[in-house]
């Protein structure tokens, strides 16, 4: 294209910027749009969990009152769930994730813990922290929700810390995260 063309052209494109521009700044201002990250929804089933349901509802709230990409749901009588919750008599355990739409994992909340003296809403959360994605860190103190017993039967702290919320909201954070696939491995929950 010779010279003069691509001056014209600039020189058109130019004053349409500006105009444009002009009648920008006639307008009244507004706020600018937020960018949110998308919220991904899990839905659990707990429909297997008889004791445990206030637990299981205290450990839902505490994620979602601590995470802001991701939200817990209780499915619908009959529905599909990406988070199986069954009791059994056993140590607690669960399907590392961290669990995607449309994928399923298991957590099991055994009573042996229970029975150990172990807090039933600290158990709930932190195998739920392992559905989400995040292992253990054992031993560590009770401000970590994800050093599970290593912490003590006298600590009931159901929250997760810093780290583990920011882990978490890592491994929901993108679309290219939802095709990552779960690490899958179970794990169980004893001292």
């Amino acid at each position: 294209m010779p010279l003069g063309t691509w001056l014209k052209a600039g020189t058109s494109a130019t004053a349409l910027v500006l105009a444009m521009a002009g009648a920008a700044t006639a307008a009244p201002a507004s706020e600018p749009p937020t960018a949110q990250a998308a919220v991904v929804t899990l839905r659990y089933d707990d429909s297997r969990a008889g004791g445990w349901e206030s637990a299981i509802a205290a450990g839902v709230a505490s994620w979602n009152a601590n995470v802001s990409n991701v939200r817990l749901v209780e499915a619908a009588p009959g529905a599909g769930a990406e988070i199986v919750i069954v009791a059994t008599t056993g140590w607690p355990q669960a399907t590392l994730g961290p669990v995607r739409p449309g994928r399923q994992v298991r957590v099991e909340l055994g009573s042996q813990a229970v029975s150990q003296g172990y807090d039933k809403t600290r158990i709930a959360a932190h195998e739920l922290g392992h559905s989400l994605g995040l292992p253990d860190t054992k031993p560590g103190p009770c401000s970590q929700l994800m050093s599970g017993s290593s912490a003590g039967t006298a600590c009931t702290n159901a929250v997760p810390d810093a780290t583990e919320r920011s882990r978490v909201q890592s491994a929901y954070a993108s679309a290219v995260a939802a095709l990552l696939r779960a690490d899958g491995r179970t794990l169980v929950d004893a001292p």
